[in-house]
């Protein structure tokens, strides 16, 4: 087992660390937000005078994308179910509604290229989980995006001699259900008092947490402090502040 020490915490008799993937260790803000102008278009196109709110609920702006928002944490299944509500405010039938979302989000989806190209691992993420896999860690990642989607920015960036194993929201359970953080730890086969989260939202940590995970660090790539990470047991700007120690 390791000690992970950031910021002057440690955590003792780590055996495995599970990270989120957007935001986290790819810089997908960009795409993201691009995404989000496309869905909203494209449901405007059926639904007149839809775009502002949606976008608004999205969480887009023209240079910015929230990170609390809808695109930035929710899956995508989530961001389907808000859309069609706000499709079936304007009168259309619920299933209508659903149908209108789905599509819309299809024909948005085709209109990127693959993620991996357009969501750049962020400076030094690849060296860091290099050296953690040296150290003898298991890595996790835990995302909000499609398993199918995790699997493609794996293969992507080349990362899967590093990775022991990848999980995204595919139905059913989604962040910060705890249950997923279980899932993942019993996959695997370590405690999850044995485990560290690393996320840069509200419910990586809320997850990990509840799953009574040893800690959970917080990033934040742009700024040393994030207010909606207050809750993390510590706040990162760069994944190099993480540094390990064999135990003694």
């Amino acid at each position: 087992m390791k000690t992970i020490i950031c910021e002057k915490k440690s955590f003792e008799n780590i055996e495995a660390i599970i990270f989120d993937k957007d935001g986290t260790l790819t810089d997908s803000e960009n795409f993201l937000r691009e995404l989000a102008f496309k869905r909203a278009r494209l449901i405007d196109a059926q639904i007149p005078g839809i775009y502002e709110p949606l976008l608004m609920a999205f969480g887009g702006e023209n240079d910015y994308l929230n990170p609390t928002g809808l695109m930035a944490v929710g899956s995508n299944r989530e961001n389907q179910i808000v859309s069609a509500g706000y499709i079936a405010e304007t009168g259309r039938s619920w299933f209508e509604s659903l149908a209108i979302a789905d599509q819309c989000f299809t024909n948005a989806e085709k209109s990127f290229p693959s993620r991996g190209n357009t969501s750049p691992l962020f400076a030094g993420s690849l060296e860091v989980l290099q050296t953690l896999k040296e150290e003898g860690l298991k890595i996790a990642i835990l995302s909000a995006d499609t398993t199918e989607g995790v699997q493609e920015f794996v293969e992507n960036h080349q990362l899967t001699a590093y990775i022991d194993l990848i999980m995204g929201v595919d139905s059913g359970l989604s962040k910060p259900d705890p249950r997923l953080y279980l899932q993942v730890c019993d996959k695997l086969e370590v405690k999850p008092e044995n485990t560290l989260m690393i996320g840069d939202s509200q419910g990586d940590i809320a997850m990990a947490k509840n799953a009574k995970a040893r800690g959970v660090i917080g990033i934040y790539w742009k700024y040393p402090q994030a207010p909606h990470l207050e809750t993390a047991d510590v706040i990162i700007s760069d994944l190099a502040q993480i540094k390990i120690t064999n135990e003694e």
